[in-house]
Parts: structure tokens; sequence; C-alpha cells
């Protein structure tokens, strides 16, 4: 029987709410498919670093590489400095182990409608791979003479060719699971060193991949594409920054960003990867028990497949579409179901497929 180590950090916020549902959801589908997960709860995030002054102790790091993978929520509270849980949890884990690729899959479930008033499943089914190490969020910048009128401020992005190749070659080989198609975006038409340099390399490891259609499109044009013609795309290959914007209209137009689930993914398996939910800690909403779980969820699923669990994965992937098709949504999607109504249709959709096949 394979065994898993798993750490769990909810974080603040929903996270104390949407991670259990998604841990229950795990014990099941390890029950059900013949492998077990030993959990281990940290309790890191801003409540923590308001009674230690950190988001996690300082051999933090070293007890989260213990384990196969992390399962985290989302950290952050309204009165903590909102550039802190990036700076010191967030990129901190993503950086020390490697997880240099940020994996946001988008796709329409069954029985949701999207903004998109005339785009159905068939139409909006992506993945946005971001690259997670580098680019502009390497925090390489500084600010001198803030209160003077001569203050200035600068943010120095980073792109590396090893860094580039790496999320690169993923991105194809990605590609070649699904449409054989990868879509780079990009602004090299303005930043003309750093991204000319990010689409020189893309193009010359898309080389390597004959079969994979390979296209660039501008920042601009892709989020448009996005609204109006979902559909062209399959794998997105992006940058840091612009990563993170599209996987969050990606949530958008699935209908909800409490839908989307992510990995950052270390594909080595030299370190832990973390999967979370596309979405913040919600504060304004924690302890309503009214948080969509199925982004944690969906990135549950997404760690069992890193894992090598693929047949759980996609048995959890069929629970949630039938779960959604029946019906059962949360305030976000216009329903009235809790977070714990939730989770629990979906370990029972997981039971029943489980009956139906005994």
């Amino acid at each position: 029987m394979n065994s898993y180590k798993i750490a769990v950090v909810n974080g603040d916020g929903i996270g104390h709410e949407i991670v259990p549902a998604a841990v229950k959801v795990l014990e099941c589908a390890a029950e059900k498919h013949g492998f077990s997960l030993a959990f281990t709860d940290f309790p890191y995030g801003a409540a923590y670093y308001k009674r230690h002054g950190d988001f996690m102790p300082p051999d933090g790091l070293d007890k989260l590489k213990e384990h196969s993978a992390i399962l985290f929520g989302a950290v952050g509270l309204t009165d903590v400095d909102d550039t802190l849980p990036a700076m010191l949890y967030t990129f901190k884990v993503r950086t020390a182990f490697q997880q240099y690729v940020n994996y946001r899959p988008a796709r329409l479930f069954p029985g949701i409608e999207s903004p998109l008033r005339k785009k159905g499943q068939k139409d909006i089914d992506f993945v946005v791979i971001r690259e997670n190490n580098e680019g502009e969020f390497v925090q390489n910048g500084k600010i001198l003479y803030p209160e003077r009128p001569y203050g200035l401020a600068t943010e120095t992005s980073i792109f590396t060719r090893a860094g580039i190749e790496r999320v690169a070659h993923f991105a194809f080989r990605l590609a070649r699971t699904r449409r054989r198609k990868v879509t780079n975006v990009t602004k090299s038409n303005t930043l003309i060193s750093s991204l000319a340099y990010w689409d020189r390399v893309i193009r010359e490891v898309g080389e390597q991949y004959p079969d994979v259609e390979l296209n660039k499109m501008y920042i601009d044009n892709a989020v448009a594409s996005f609204v109006l013609r979902p559909e062209v795309h399959d794998v997105i290959l992006t940058t840091n920054l612009f990563g993170d914007i599209l996987s969050d209209l990606g949530g958008a137009i699935m209908g909800s960003l409490g839908l989307g689930g992510s990995g950052n993914i270390n594909p080595e398996k030299e370190f832990p990867s973390m999967f979370e939910p596309i979405h913040g800690s919600a504060p304004d909403i924690a302890g309503k028990g009214i948080a969509n779980p199925i982004g944690t969820v969906w990135s549950a699923a997404l760690m069992l497949e890193h894992l090598g669990e693929k047949a759980a994965a996609k048995d959890i992937m069929r629970a949630i579409e039938a779960t959604t098709a029946s019906g059962i949504k949360t305030v976000d999607l216009g329903g009235s179901a809790r977070t714990k109504d939730v989770g629990e249709a979906i370990v029972e959709n997981m039971a029943k497929a489980h009956a139906a096949v005994h």
C-alpha cells in the first residue's frame, strides 16, 4: 500500500473551513483506492504572525520538507500588512521548494453557468502554466527616500534561461497530454529586453516539440480572448505576474473564484509541492460556513494526481461534477448550500460511484 505524509496548512480566514472539507474527501479517496494518507496540521499564517512575529517558526520549512505534499488554504488577515503573506509564507515556500510551476486549470463544471452567456463546457477547458519562481515577483526592489520630493521605488524582474526552459518544457509536455497547443502570453513588444528573451527561449524549447503548436499572444489580447474566445486556449504559458492575473480571470469565467484549484509544483519531486485554491482567505465571510470548498477539493485532486494516484484524482473530479450537476451550490454560485453540505455531497457521490462499481 502506498502511503503519503501530507502537511495541512489551513492558514487564515476561510482556510479553516475549506481545507477540512477537502481532507474528508481525501480520506474517502484513500480508503476507496487503497492507499494511506497521514495528515499533520501546521498553524502557519497571519494569525501565527500576530502571536509570534513570523508566519512560521524558524524550522518551519524543514518540517514541511518532511512531507510528500502540502495542502494549503490561504493566508492573510485584515489587520496584518498585506505585503507580508506572500513574502513570509507563500513565496518563501514556493522558492525554497523550487515549485517553479504554478498549475492553474479552468473548466466549466456541469450545472454551472459561466458569466459568458454564449459559452459552455466545450468552450472553457484550459490550463494556465505560470512561471512561479522568477519574473516580476522576485521582490528584487528598493524604496529610496520615500518622504522626499525625489523619492523613488524600483522593482526589477528576473528571467533566466534555466528558469524559462524548465517551465516551458513542463508546458509542452502537458500540451502533449491535451490538445497539443501552447500559447505563450507575453508583452515583448514593450518589455523589449526581459520578455523578448522569454519569447526567444520558449521558441527554442518549442522546436523540440514539433508535434505541439506554439502561438504567441500579448497579454492585453489574451485578457480579451479569455472573455470572447476562451475555446482557442489549451495550455497557456506565461510569467509570474501575468499568470496571477489570467488565472483569476479563468476562475471568474468558470463562475466563481471559489471553484479554482491550483498546484505549486516541483516536477522533479525533490521537494514537496503545495496545492491551494486560487482565492484568498476571505476574512469577511470566515466563520459563516458559506465558503465554496470546490477549489480546495480540486487542489486536493491535483495533489493526488501529482503523487501518482491518478484514479483517485479522477474519482474526485467526477464527484465534484456530480455535485455541481445536482444543483448543490454555495452562495457565490447563487445557491444556498453551506461549505459542509458541498463537502459531504462530494464524499457521498464518491461513495455512490463505489457502490455502483461493486
